[in-house]
């Protein structure tokens, strides 16, 4: 049974119309022990018969080493995309639900390589010394978590220096024990800090400014 019906499919094909280069979907996954591995697969299949700019390509996490090591997956189901060059995007776990539309976002800012940050987040991320990793906890039945994990998508877009990752907490309970997640969204920044809930741009940026300087 299809995971995407028609009239999904179409949706999504006008979303992603205005697409101009071409996203290597490359999914990490392995036919045993993995949690929504062979949903994230169908879905990804199903969704990219859409473009023909969309280009999935499958990785078995437990026998294909380099490319693992390549792309610094650290667990799955994992998805990197991968547009005119490697933005630091992934998602860990099954993009569905509401993360569905932080999906579909994702691949239209890497195929464009368009922005929609602020001109003082761009000129402050211009500056910045640091590499940044966030890491945007979330579930897919919040729809308060899309934004968050946008807003992280379009600073690893924009910056070489910002890595973003959207992980499904209930499929990867470590996480949410490690992180002390008691709602999401959740921003974890370098392992260390913390953003609540999903922060407008000039709030998180003067939380980034607060962190690394201004």
């Amino acid at each position: 049974m299809p995971m995407l019906d028609d009239k999904v499919l179409k949706e999504v094909k006008n979303q992603l119309a205005n697409m101009t280069g071409v996203v290597q979907l490359k999914l990490f996954t392995q036919p045993m022990e993995c949690q929504y591995c062979k949903e994230t697969h169908q879905m990804l299949e199903e969704l990219s018969t859409v473009n023909p700019l969309l280009k999935l390509e499958v990785h078995l996490f437990d026998s294909d080493a380099e490319a693992v090591q390549k792309y610094g997956i650290e667990q799955i189901p994992a998805l990197a995309l991968i547009g005119a060059k490697d933005y630091g995007i992934r998602f860990y776990g099954i993009p569905a639900g509401y993360e569905f539309s932080s999906l579909l976002n994702a691949i239209l800012m890497v195929s464009t390589g368009i922005t929609k940050l602020l001109p003082e987040t761009k000129s402050w991320l211009d500056n910045l010394k640091q590499d940044i990793h966030l890491r945007v906890l979330v579930t897919p039945t919040c729809p308060y978590c899309p934004p968050a994990v946008i807003l992280a998508q379009r600073m690893a877009l924009y910056s070489d220096k910002v890595k973003a990752d959207m992980i499904e907490i209930s499929e990867f309970p470590h996480l949410a024990q490690r992180y002390a997640v008691q709602g999401v969204p959740r921003t974890v920044i370098n392992e260390k800090d913390f953003v609540e809930g999903a922060a407008p741009e000039k709030m998180m940026l003067q939380k980034l400014q607060q962190i690394f300087g201004s």
